[in-house]
């Protein structure tokens, strides 16, 4: 490993992959080491044009004693190469590889046994696919902030008949691209070049967002079925998001007070549908991405993820009395 482009104190490492269509695939795998470890581990999972760049959250972890690890999964950030469509796969179960080659590296190369999985976004419903899948033995709870669980939009766009076109297309003409409106305003809202406090590689993190294509489009609604269908996974699991979505004009005092990517309700709806150990927190004022708030809410958003983790994470069992009671 080497040191990344965020500082020293990360370390980066290639993860090679099979070649797809376009050419040879990598994931890239960055980690911070804390300076006294528990033992412990999260592994966390960015969402749709996006990478990690979320020093603040590693941070945050590391002072609690995790190992913090944070993949760049195929076709995105630092493992992005100049022959491949940026973030495309007909399938959401092919980043299930270098979820597994990260799992091994932390949990049998680097000897931690109790691994906490986060997502956001499009992470947020790769990851729990992922967990339901391959239930893997060292998974002590999972974190997914603000995650993808439903096709936000009219009624229309979650129809039957939507649904069959999407499938359809998605089989005949997977690259075609999908026409869509695209606003600059939560990139903005962001980047410390604009309204935002946060600095990241805007080749990586466009403020335009990327296309979107049929048949990337018909692999995410393949994983909404299967998560509605319902993944009964047992491990602990907090579901973050604001309390509220805006999807009117948008403007940078909206973009930094509300979700205005996806619908706060459809998450809390499906919420449930991940597992038997549910809890659904909404953030006042939260953005999109929780933990890119602005600072007092993500405080806020801080101490609850603390408050959970104490309570069903971290809690050491009660000994028993030995006289039956």
């Amino acid at each position: 490993m080497q040191a990344d482009i965020l500082g020293p104190d990360f370390r980066v490492e290639t993860i090679s992959l099979p070649p797809d269509p376009e050419g040879p695939v990598v994931a890239t795998l960055v980690t911070l080491a804390p300076e006294h470890p528990n033992g412990r581990a999260v592994l966390h999972v960015h969402g749709f044009a996006d990478y990690f760049f979320h020093t603040e959250y590693a941070r945050w972890w590391a002072d609690r004693g995790y190992a913090f690890y944070a993949l760049d999964l195929r076709k995105y950030g630092r493992s992005l190469r100049d022959h491949q469509t940026p973030h495309y796969v007909a399938d959401l179960g092919e980043y299930f590889a270098e979820i597994d080659l990260a799992w091994w590296r932390i949990t049998q190369r680097d000897g931690h046994r109790d691994v906490i999985a986060s997502g956001h976004s499009t992470g947020g419903l790769t990851v729990p696919l992922w967990a339901k899948e391959r239930r893997p033995a060292e998974l002590t709870a999972m974190v997914l902030n603000s995650p993808w669980f439903d096709m936000q939009g009219a009624a229309w766009l979650r129809s039957p008949a939507t649904r069959l076109a999407i499938e359809r297309l998605g089989t005949s003409r997977p690259m075609q691209e999908i026409p869509r409106r695209i606003s600059n305003v939560y990139g903005r809202s962001l980047h410390h070049e604009h309204a935002g406090e946060w600095d990241y590689d805007l080749a990586w993190k466009p403020l335009d967002s990327r296309p979107i294509y049929v048949g990337w489009l018909r692999a995410v609604r393949r994983g909404h079925a299967l998560l509605h269908a319902g993944l009964d996974i047992d491990s602990p699991t907090l579901v973050l998001s604001s309390a509220r979505s805006w999807f009117g004009e948008q403007t940078e005092e909206t973009a930094a007070t509300h979700d205005i990517v996806l619908d706060v309700e459809q998450i809390r709806r499906w919420a449930s549908s991940v597992g038997t150990h549910v809890t659904s927190i909404a953030v006042e004022g939260a953005i999109h991405d929780v933990v890119l708030s602005r600072p007092a809410v993500r405080a806020q958003a801080y101490d609850v993820l603390g408050t959970w983790l104490e309570a069903w994470v971290e809690k050491v069992p009660e000994p028993a009395t030995g006289d039956g009671s």
